[in-house]
This record gives structure tokens, sequence and C-alpha cells, in this order.
């Protein structure tokens, strides 16, 4: 896989698996963070930073999502590149233009940071408009930032108080088997590698159906940066990891909880305008040739997210700007 090695692109630098043939994801490179406080070194201000994102990546998702639901639209800006991703990595053109430094691609945002810079070239990236570097790439701890650094007109906390360990303890335990899962079956190199991973999907889809069967978020009634991280992934799942990926034992709209559920998420004021499936089919099926060589887009499936959920039959404590008017309730 394409990777920049001592700030010179290289397009055979990155192996994505290890000797039994399963996916291994490389861990991200800026880690500095954002503090409510103006004498730190990244303190949170308002219109100094930039968010670099995909509309087709999930990890890039959980960030555009968490701006929109906190209101963060005027203190952090946001531009997005292309959907698929060739030779060169994540581009820019005349339809999706860097509006900070007109760059052709997102490797030279992260080589203007640091010209030796060694390692993939990922997004989410958070960008210091005033240190002209990268502050972060981990859309976990980018995530979090926002939510907590800054305050947003919105009046939404997504780590509330009360329930952070819990949040942490769910985000980490629908990792491995949910949001990287159906990147190691999708990936993996051998029968074996793919078959565990699938039965680690599965595994865990099922028993979030249980769950989702009692309560109305993922933490009880509240909504929290956890049902961001998996919204991520469900909505995406029909659409190319159940054939993209071969995680087809069964769909999300067959699930009914995790089916209402997405719905529920997909409805809150905001949120469809961060999802874009055109972008989402169009990057995984035309920039991964060798999962699909011929690089075809399908067709489907048929799916309204916007279509009636029956999640109001159970309690949420969710902030007025997030009640909004719910779809009637289906039986």
């Amino acid at each position: 896989m394409n990777m920049l090695v001592d700030g010179e692109w290289r397009t055979d630098a990155y192996r994505t698996t290890n000797d039994e043939g399963e996916f291994d994801r490389q861990e991200t490179s800026f880690r500095d963070w954002i503090q409510d406080d103006p004498e730190a070194e990244f303190p949170a201000e308002s219109g100094r930073y930039h968010v670099y994102i995909s509309r087709a990546c999930p990890w890039a998702h959980r960030v555009a999502m968490t701006r929109r639901l906190k209101g963060l639209e005027d203190d952090i800006s946001l531009s997005i590149v292309e959907p698929v991703r060739y030779e060169d990595g994540w581009e820019f053109s005349e339809e999706y233009p860097d509006p900070l430094y007109g760059e052709e691609f997102l490797r030279d945002v992260y080589t203007r940071a640091d010209s030796a810079f060694t390692g993939r070239v990922t997004v989410p990236v958070l960008w210091d408009r005033e240190k002209e570097t990268v502050v972060n790439n981990e859309s976990r701890e980018i995530m979090r930032m926002l939510d907590t650094e800054f305050g947003g007109p919105n009046g939404v906390d997504l780590w509330p108080e009360g329930h952070r360990e819990a949040v942490d303890r769910v985000i980490d335990d629908i990792y491995d088997p949910i949001n990287n899962g159906v990147y190691r079956a999708g990936f993996a190199d051998t029968q074996a590698a793919y078959e565990n991973a699938v039965a680690d999907v599965f595994e865990a889809l099922d028993h979030w159906e249980d769950v989702l069967e009692e309560q109305r978020y993922l933490v009880g009634d509240v909504l929290t940066e956890a049902d961001v991280a998996m919204f991520a992934t469900l909505v995406r799942f029909d659409h190319v990891y159940h054939t993209h990926f071969k995680c087809n034992r069964r769909a999300i709209h067959e699930y009914p909880n995790l089916w209402n559920y997405t719905k529920e998420l997909y409805q809150l004021p905001g949120v469809a305008e961060t999802v874009n499936v055109d972008h989402i089919t169009r990057h995984y099926y035309m920039s991964h040739g060798d999962v699909n060589p011929k690089r075809l887009v399908p067709t489907g499936p048929d799916i309204d997210f916007s279509a009636p959920h029956n999640r109001d039959r159970l309690p949420a404590d969710l902030p007025p700007a997030l009640r909004g008017d719910a779809a009637p309730a289906d039986d």
C-alpha cells in the first residue's frame, strides 16, 4: 500500500497483512492534543483549526458527525477529498479543492507539516492554521477533542459525566470486531483469517442487537461517542461491507434493532448531511483493486435511512437540539 517514506511517495512500502494473512492496521502518527486552555500548545480557539476528511471513510465520518452534532461548523472548518483513492493517494480536485494551500494531494499537506514524514497518509487530519502543522490524525482522539475541548451551541455532550468509563469501554469493545473487523475480513489474505474476522463481526453484531432490544443507545438512554463510532460502520455495512468485504452472513437491515437504531441516528438533526452514499460506494469498489479488480460499482442495495423507525419505544435523554421531529414509529 502507498505511503510516505522520508517525505517521498512510495507505492510499495506498506504491507497490509501479517504473516498469517491477517489485516494489520498501522498506528496513526500525529498525536498532539487541543486543550481548552489559552496557555496550551494547541489552545481551543474558534477559527484556528481545519479538518480534512473523506466522506467515504468511516474514521473521518466520526469526526464530521461529532462536529455537526456539537454545532462546531463556525469554529472548525472542514474540507473533503475526492472519494476514489488511486496510486497517488487521497486527492484534491476542482470540485473538492484544498482551501488552505491549493495542494494537489493530501500527502502534500502531510509533508508541509513534516518534510521527512514517514507513514500512511490518512484521513481525518486535524490541522492547525497558526502553526501550519498536523495536530492529530487519530479519529478517536479528534472526536474526543471536538467533544470535550470546544463548547458548541447545541449543548451536546457525547462523553457525559457518569458514563465516561462505560463510553470508553464500549468504544474499545466495538473497535476490533466491528469497526476494524469488517476491514480484517475484507483485506484478509487467507481463508482462515477471513473466517475468523467474519465470525468476530457477526458475534459482536448479534450481541449489540440484543443490547438494543432493551436500551435506546449503546450506553443506556444517552447518545455518546460510542454511538457515533458504531453508526459510521453500520451506515456503510449494507452498501459495501456486506458485499465488497464479504461480511454477508446477514445485512444490517435484517437486524430489527440495529436497523432501527441506524435509522434513528441518521435522522438526528444534521447527521444525514454527513452521509454520502455515492462517495462511500465509489471509494470502496473503485479504490481497492486487489479486492475488486474490475472496479465495477454495484447499483444497489436500495436502502432508505429516512424510513420510520421504532426507537421511540425506549426512553432517551437527548438535548433539545437533537430531539427534532422523529419519523412516526412502525411496528
